[in-house]
């Protein structure tokens, strides 16, 4: 995950700072040199860090910390502002059309993932409540077109194509008027891929802007490149006036300095982050949520919005319910898991929840999804009573349900006796909430 290792090294020099009672200016100069080099690690620019350094140095050894009875956790809050600051402060809006679509061109080097961004981004504004249609402006790279149609077909999105013969600059003046005909309010351009240096190509984007004029030029590019992306978008802002970045593959093994880099030195914004490969891992940029992930705060608000558009209400009230009475099935199980898959990787989910990573053993917690995989397989191997009646599975039942789920009785074995387990806890529980303990029982997570 982007910042783990940058995560790590800022939580261990905070905690020391929060060990001592009071603080001397020796203490803070210390601190931040260890920031300082934790910064530059993760790939952060070298002005951009030598700037954040005096400015927290200069607020840390001011009265606001010196007197405080908690010093070190002023430094945190004011690290925490300054991360903030640095992103941008407050998350960066679309810019929308007065009138007719509001155009969004989508423009990159090669590789750096155009075609899913601009899809997943369709998506996003889709479930906002937008009415966007997908254009293949790209006619260079073999099957982009076929790619971009796929897309739209999986999310339900018109895309609006002429082949690879015709130019792009007449595939995006006929895109707009097909998205004023059926009254769509956002067309994105997904243009080809192409090297800053080729002026044939950046001349190209050139006119499809004079033919189009786009409200919003996203400059995509991969957070895994490092401080290659500063230069890479300094270069295309030269050219395009960019209005905003989005950062791709923040979910790989990336040191996230792109990040923490790109505002403070080309004063363009991060609009969006890619989160994986899926349609639904792009999310809008939160610089304050950020920060909280980096410093290992947590990012409760994202966690709780993923619940809300992912979690069934009326299937989590019926399952406080079973669980308050004791009733919890393999289906209610299965149920369960898909839900939470529906969320995004465990792993992610468990980075959002505050002061998980110092939980002896989720830190290094490895969520295998095959495993996942077999236990689903195994489940949908039941027949609906053993589903229902776990305790009627015999030698003779495991036998048939490892068959038919391709997995070992060993697996099977293991399965029902976490799932007894789990359903004597659940039990406990209950018969806790009945007695004095917590008289108004228990609720599920977000709840």
């Amino acid at each position: 995950m982007a910042f783990e290792s940058l995560s790590d090294r800022l939580q261990n020099v905070f905690k020391r700072l929060r060990s001592k009672g009071k603080l001397t200016e020796q203490d803070v100069t210390e601190a931040m040199r260890e920031v300082r080099m934790a910064l530059l690690e993760a790939d952060v620019n070298y002005k951009v860090v030598k700037d954040f350094i005096a400015v927290v140095k200069e607020r840390s050894i001011g009265s606001e910390v010196m007197e405080s009875l908690t010093p070190g956790q002023q430094v945190v809050k004011i690290v925490n502002e300054e991360l903030t600051r640095l992103m941008g402060n407050n998350p960066a809006q679309i810019n929308n059309a007065g009138r007719g679509p509001t155009v969004i061109m989508m423009v990159g080097l090669q590789g750096s993932g155009k075609t899913t961004s601009s899809a997943k981004l369709a998506r996003h504004l889709k479930k906002q409540g937008r009415r966007p249609m997908l254009a293949a402006c790209d006619i260079y790279r073999p099957a982009a077109i076929k790619q971009l149609e796929v897309l739209g077909q999986q999310l339900d999105i018109p895309v609006f194509s002429l082949g690879d013969k015709v130019s792009p600059v007449e595939i995006a003046k006929g895109a707009y008027a097909a998205a004023e005909r059926q009254a769509l309010d956002i067309l994105i351009l997904d243009t080809a891929g192409r090297l800053h240096v080729d002026d044939a190509l950046m001349a190209e984007l050139d006119a499809i802007c004079a033919a189009v004029p786009p409200q919003e030029i996203l400059l995509v590019v991969d957070a895994m490149t490092g401080q290659d992306v500063v230069k890479v978008t300094e270069t295309f802002n030269a050219r395009l006036a960019l209005t905003g970045v989005v950062l791709t593959k923040m979910d790989g093994d990336t040191r996230g300095g792109a990040a923490l880099s790109v505002k403070a030195v080309t004063g363009k914004p991060i609009k969006y982050v890619g989160m994986g490969e899926k349609t639904d891992a792009l999310e809008p940029f939160y610089p304050d949520r950020m920060a909280s992930r980096i410093l290992g705060m947590g990012d409760m608000l994202t966690l709780i919005e993923k619940a809300q558009e992912s979690v069934d209400l009326k299937k989590a009230q019926e399952m406080e319910t079973k669980l308050r009475k004791a009733e919890f099935t393999l289906d209610d199980f299965l149920d369960q898991m898909q839900q939470m898959k529906n969320m995004g990787p465990l792993d992610q989910l468990l980075g959002m929840i505050p002061g998980a990573g110092k939980i002896k053993g989720l830190k290094d917690l490895q969520i295998d999804e095959k495993d996942m995989a077999h236990t689903e397989a195994i489940i949908r191997s039941m027949t609906a009573e053993e589903r229902r009646k776990p305790m009627i599975i015999n030698g003779s039942r495991r036998k048939r349900i490892a068959a038919g789920s391709g997995t070992t009785l060993t697996d099977v074995n293991r399965l029902l006796k976490q799932f007894e387990q789990g359903q004597k806890m659940m039990k406990q529980m209950s018969q806790m909430s009945k007695g004095g303990h917590g008289k108004k029982g228990f609720k599920l997570p977000f709840m």
